[in-house]
């Protein structure tokens, strides 16, 4: 077959073309390139981040509980048990996922996607019921603070966490591994595509384990924890009346007692006398001697105000009271008034305390409120589907409670805080520089510290000479 002219020209003007659209291709290409590793790269960033938040946070907690025999009380039982069962969601829920959203598939074949997608199931529901307990046993501990040791005991305790460790098992592997939790149209097609691990599930057991793993807890959480919030409040509003009482108590005892001491202070301090106490409902006593206060009354108002401390100590409130009240008549003036129990600082823990409980139930529900509303309607909606970006999302938010919790739980607890501080710092002594470049700046503050006060002295005996000199001439 022959070429014309025409279609030799043609010819040649097709390679000029054909490069340029490939040029074009190539540059796009490469752009599409470059995003998707960014992408990648981040996606990667943000889920190593939580995993290692997740681990080394709850770690950090059970090693200190371990380390500090102070910290071995009934309520931070539950929080390392928590902590373990946040682990256990890093190691065995958020790696497997993190290998999907990485590589696009699913590496391990299909037995694997039953393991993961029933330890994903079971850890995330035990760390929600831990959550659920601790607001249980918050509750008993400032509602009921007299009744608390007899409610949670040692047994009543492993009860709980055996209940909260073993229960999941009903919703998780069970009903996977027997296949009950989704379609067999669904089954089929994992069975024909290995790579692929959805965990796509039927109606039934959508409302069921969204309800035992979180809209049950849930609202047991949310009640417990008004309950508390209107505890606190209740007693803040307690104490307010209480201490009013005590100064007006105060007032009374004055003014009424003090006459009969003025009209008996010839008797003879020999002469017995009788110790009178008045009381109000708050717990306070006067004692009414007539020119000295006794020693036992005066031990009975520390071991009183030890009491009083003590009782609300439990309550999560503290007074600061180191004695009772009590009226000296040695001297005819007035005792000032001291102001209400609710200072300032009491009014700020007070508020701490509210907060607390505030981000408590909104990292709670901000993690994993979005998942489950996306499981329920996902699941009961035919026609709604979501994409792989949302999917995503919901899923490491999820996840994200699991870092936050140690953060909530533990260091909002002084003693904890104290702790970590110590585990840190012995972790960190085998780092010789750092441990000694900061015993060179402890030393440089007591050096700084020390010179100042020499200073300081200095400047004292200055003035004093100076005071003397000029005292001995106006002599």
């Amino acid at each position: 077959m022959g070429f014309n002219e025409t279609d030799l020209n043609n010819t040649a003007n097709l390679p000029s073309a054909f490069l340029l659209d490939t040029g074009q291709r190539n540059i796009s290409k490469n752009h599409h390139d470059i995003e998707y590793v960014l992408l990648l790269t981040l996606k990667a960033f943000i889920m190593i981040f939580i995993i290692l938040c997740a681990l080394l946070g709850n770690l950090l907690v059970i090693v200190s509980v371990m380390r500090h025999r102070k910290l071995r009380v009934i309520t931070n039982y539950f929080v390392v048990s928590l902590a373990l069962a946040d682990m256990l969601v890093a190691l065995f829920a958020m790696t497997f996922n993190a290998s999907v959203e990485l590589f696009g598939r699913w590496l391990f074949g299909y037995f694997m996607c039953d393991v993961w997608n029933s330890l994903d199931v079971f850890f995330s529901t035990v760390s929600i019921l831990h959550l659920c307990c601790i607001s249980v046993d918050r509750y008993y501990a400032i509602v009921q603070p007299l009744d608390y040791p007899l409610i949670m005991t040692n047994v009543r305790l492993g009860t709980m966490l055996s209940v909260v460790w073993c229960f999941p098992t009903v919703m998780s592997f069970l009903p996977i591994f027997a296949g009950w939790y989704t379609t067999n149209e669904h089954l089929e097609y994992r069975r024909n595509y290995p790579d692929v691990c959805i965990f796509q599930v039927n109606k039934f057991y959508a409302v069921v384990s969204s309800s035992v793993s979180f809209w049950v807890p849930g609202i047991i959480m949310i009640a417990m924890y008004y309950k508390i919030y209107r505890e606190a409040d209740r007693q803040e509003r307690m104490l307010y009346r209480l201490s009013i009482v005590r100064i007006r108590s105060r007032r009374f005892a004055f003014h009424t007692i003090h006459p009969i001491f003025n009209s008996n202070q010839r008797r003879t301090t020999s002469s017995p006398r009788i110790p009178v106490v008045i009381s109000s409902c708050f717990p306070s006593a006067w004692n009414i001697y007539g020119n000295s206060r006794s020693s036992s009354s005066r031990n009975w108002s520390k071991v009183a105000a030890a009491l009083l401390n003590k009782h609300l100590q439990i309550n999560g409130i503290s007074a600061g009271l180191t004695s009772l009240p009590t009226v000296d008549q040695s001297s005819p003036e007035p005792q000032p008034e001291e102001p209400p129990i609710t200072s300032s600082s009491k009014m700020k823990r007070e508020r701490k305390a509210a907060r607390t409980l505030g981000i408590i139930m909104s990292a709670f529900l901000a993690c994993w409120l979005p998942f489950f509303l996306w499981y329920i309607i996902t699941a009961l909606c035919d026609s709604c589907e979501s994409g792989e970006v949302v999917v995503a999302v919901v899923f490491w938010v999820g996840y994200f409670n699991s870092a936050l919790n140690p953060l909530i739980y533990a260091y909002f607890n002084r003693e904890f805080r104290a702790a970590f501080r110590k585990t840190l710092e012995s972790c960190c002594r085998a780092i010789g520089p750092v441990h000694d470049l900061r015993q060179v700046h402890r030393k440089q503050d007591l050096v700084h510290s020390n010179a100042s006060s020499e200073l300081h002295v200095n400047n004292q005996l200055r003035n004093s000479e100076m005071t003397n000199v000029h005292i001995e001439a106006c002599i």
